[in-house]
């Protein structure tokens, strides 16, 4: 050893007083002059196997061969499709479907389309199973029904190429079964706390979008993300209604969460100033306790009557000076139609509105006048009767403007679907105890209850909000009610 050179020291356990430490040889006939850098600077690092590249090192070899970096992109792809399985794409598109209607406006509309053409695609590629029981049968008949008689009153009536750009929102219906085989793939547990949950954030999320809309920018209803009152009041009071069924089914046990949510949804939905959706929240309620009244106990209904007694409290407190204005404005517009004729007033051109929709709906009774026909039928009937220049295409009642679109075919034929619905729900309350088919049936109850008042004097089917989640909440609701949870259809893994 004391002859050798620095440099030569010998590789042996026996001779190195660190067991882990790995001597290196360097022969005599390979020097060059140079001095071996340490192993800290070479990229060697001590380990108990020898020693090994460092990070430098590996990045510039890893760097050298693109057959790994491609391997590595392939199994990080491979790892993120056993994680994201079918089930779990369901949950997030769940929940921005139940989040999105009040909060983020017509991006439940794209995120609805977009879901169902997937569904599509998936259903060609034999990656899902079209799942068509009996209840979604009737319901899937009822509305195809509608929409082939709104198109058989196009031709009727020879405005097929005027009506083409108006049958879009048909679209929106005709998916219906599409969309449910692609939901009933989730466990039903899972969506129906999906949707009280979303529902509950879109709750809190209306009322922040009302702060800002009534306080900050000085709007005088407030119209969340949807852009229109009625709509967004619409969805909001849905969403309320979603919270309250969660809460007394016991499908969510935070039950002060969703009181919370509760409260943020009334007052959102009364800034809106849509007085008809006001009535539909009370009718909604009233018929969520009835479906529920077995689960109230005496011990739990001294707490359920002080919870509900400060939230009716608190809501009054903050909503009174709309609700006070808005009816103020009612009885004044009533007032000034009664005395005056008056029909400029919101009031005014309703009632004008349903006098020129009557008259012509006597004028084509069976198959209406097809639905490009509804502006120029309005703008007409003003001019004529009130000598106002308006122009609307609807008329402020869902069952009156189909009845001036496509007639007694197509005003019965929308019933239907309703009827259809209420029919699968009620069947289910009345013979079934399992909370989840009740909380099913009571989304579809309260479903048929909010756009049923609400369409009265607004917008029944034909807006893309509307429409989107209509869908949703009949598809979910009717699933989760009456429907089988199905399996998607395996596909066979890359070797």
């Amino acid at each position: 050893m004391a002859g050798s050179s620095p440099r030569s020291f010998i590789g042996c356990r026996g001779l190195n007083t660190r067991p882990d430490r790995v001597l290196l040889i360097e022969p005599d006939g390979e020097r060059n002059g140079s001095t071996l850098p340490d192993t800290q600077a070479s990229g060697y690092t001590d380990s108990s196997t020898g020693a090994k590249h460092g990070e430098q090192g590996s990045a510039e070899r890893f760097a050298r061969d693109p057959q790994k970096r491609e391997a590595k992109a392939l199994n990080a792809f491979r790892s993120l499709r056993r994680h994201l399985t079918a089930e779990q794409v369901n949950r997030y598109f769940s929940m921005i479907c139940f989040f999105s209607p009040a909060v983020l406006g017509s991006v439940v509309s794209f995120v609805f389309h977009g879901g169902a053409l997937w569904s599509v695609v998936l259903l060609a590629a034999k990656r899902r199973r079209l799942n068509i029981d009996r209840p979604t049968l009737a319901m899937t008949l009822a509305i195809y029904t509608y929409c082939a008689a709104m198109v058989l009153a196009s031709i009727v009536n020879g405005t097929l190429r005027a009506d083409a750009t108006h049958f879009l929102p048909l679209t929106t219906l005709l998916l219906f079964p599409i969309s449910y085989s692609t939901w009933s793939i989730t466990d039903k547990a899972t969506l129906a706390r999906i949707a009280v949950l979303a529902s509950a954030a879109a709750c809190v999320g209306a009322l922040a979008l009302t702060i800002v809309q009534y306080y900050w920018i000085g709007m005088l209803r407030a119209e969340g993300g949807a852009g229109n009152p009625i709509v967004f009041a619409t969805v909001t009071c849905l969403a309320v209604i979603m919270c309250l069924t969660g809460a007394v089914s016991g499908i969510e046990k935070a039950w002060k969460t969703l009181t919370a949510a509760i409260l943020a949804g009334v007052v959102a939905t009364a800034y809106s100033g849509s007085r008809m959706i006001w009535v539909a929240l009370l009718i909604a309620i009233v018929a969520v306790l009835a479906i529920n009244r077995k689960r109230f106990t005496r011990s739990n209904m001294k707490r359920a009557l002080v919870i509900a007694s400060a939230c009716c409290l608190l809501t009054a407190v903050i909503t009174f000076p709309i609700i006070v204005r808005r009816t103020h404005f009612l009885f004044d517009d009533w007032k000034a139609l009664a005395t005056k004729g008056d029909h400029s007033t919101p009031l005014g051109l309703r009632v004008g509105l349903w006098e020129i929709g009557i008259d012509a709906f006597r004028e084509s009774p069976l198959f209406g006048h097809g639905m490009s026909a509804s502006r120029a039928i309005s703008q007409q009937g003003f001019e004529k009767e009130y000598g106002a220049s308006q122009g609307f295409n609807h008329f402020h009642n869902g069952f009156l403007t189909a009845l001036v679109q496509a007639g007694l075919v197509g005003a019965l034929t929308l019933a239907a679907i309703f009827i259809v619905a209420i029919s699968n729900a009620t069947r289910v309350l009345r013979l079934s105890a399992d909370p989840l088919e009740r909380f099913g049936a009571t989304m579809v109850v309260v479903t048929v209850i909010v756009y049923l008042v609400g369409g009265l004097t607004g917008i029944l089917v034909g807006h893309d909000i509307l429409d989107s989640t209509l869908m949703i909440f009949l598809v979910s609701g009717t699933y989760l009610a009456c429907g089988q949870t199905v399996a998607p259809v395996r596909e066979s893994r890359p070797t």
